[in-house]
């Protein structure tokens, strides 16, 4: 028998490393609105505070997941700090995830600004982020998950359940469609209306981008997604046809296999 003596790289690490570069999905790189642009993450508080009060938000979830002080919790896509920001009093820590180092730019300095120093700032997101702390409390995600295709947000979920401990909890609020699909040109059009009236002029083309170039699913597919992932759906809130909450539970005894 000849010896496997690593020349076809299979016991290289760097080979092994790129050949997977090759394949794995780049999250680093926008989908739709490039919110790596310094200039789009500056606006972005200013466009969606004209139909989101991220106080309120903050303050439902985190009443949702009953987050005191003792509590750690992942926010996944955390933008400029809207959930973060508002956690931090409420826990014992809060990491900070997000793909745009503009963004956590932004949410660092309101951090600074508030006196806030709970909050550990990370650059990754659902693929790449690494957890290396204890297991999690509570993991949250807004807006967020639709900038995966759902391969990878098969991925990004089950990497998630792995950052919580056994029956720790999962929010997840995202564009997600329930308009049956042979409604798709009005529903899309509906939504485009909808949004562009809602962010104002500066805000006019993203609603448009993110049907185009985004990739946010049905709700039957998210919820199989979530499902497989090792999480249990308590709740599920569909606030219309566009937009749904998942209160979800780590599984403890799940037997799911790895994505």
């Amino acid at each position: 028998m000849t010896e496997n003596n690593g020349i076809d790289g299979s016991r290289n690490p760097s080979v092994q490393s790129a050949r997977a570069s090759a394949w794995r999905y780049d999250e680093m790189t926008a989908s739709g609105v490039d919110y790596n642009d310094a200039r789009l993450a500056k606006n972005y508080d200013a466009r969606h505070t004209q139909f989101r009060d991220f106080k309120r938000e903050a303050e439902q979830i985190i009443a949702t997941l009953g987050l005191d002080a003792s509590a750690t919790v992942i926010d996944v896509g955390c933008g400029t700090g809207a959930f973060a920001l508002h956690a931090a009093p409420h826990c014992h820590k809060v990491y900070a995830v997000d793909v745009s180092e503009a963004m956590l730019n932004l949410a660092r300095r309101k951090a600074k600004e508030a006196n806030v120093d709970n909050i550990e700032f990370c650059h990754g997101g659902f693929l790449t982020y690494e957890h290396r702390a204890e297991p999690a409390d509570a993991v949250v995600s807004t807006v967020a998950l639709h900038h995966l295709p759902d391969f990878w947000k098969s991925v990004g979920l089950y990497r998630l359940s792995q950052m919580l401990r056994p029956g720790g909890r999962f929010y997840l609020f995202d564009v997600v469609f329930s308009f049956p699909v042979e409604r798709y040109e009005a529903a899309a059009a509906q939504f485009v209306d909808a949004m562009s009236g809602q962010m104002g002029p500066t805000g006019q083309s993203e609603p448009a981008t993110h049907i185009r170039d985004e990739y946010s699913t049905y709700s039957w597919i998210m919820e199989g997604l979530i499902e497989r992932a090792g999480f249990r759906i308590d709740n599920v809130n569909y606030t219309n046809e566009f937009l749904a909450g998942y209160l979800c539970t780590k599984k403890t005894n799940s037997t799911q296999s790895k994505p």
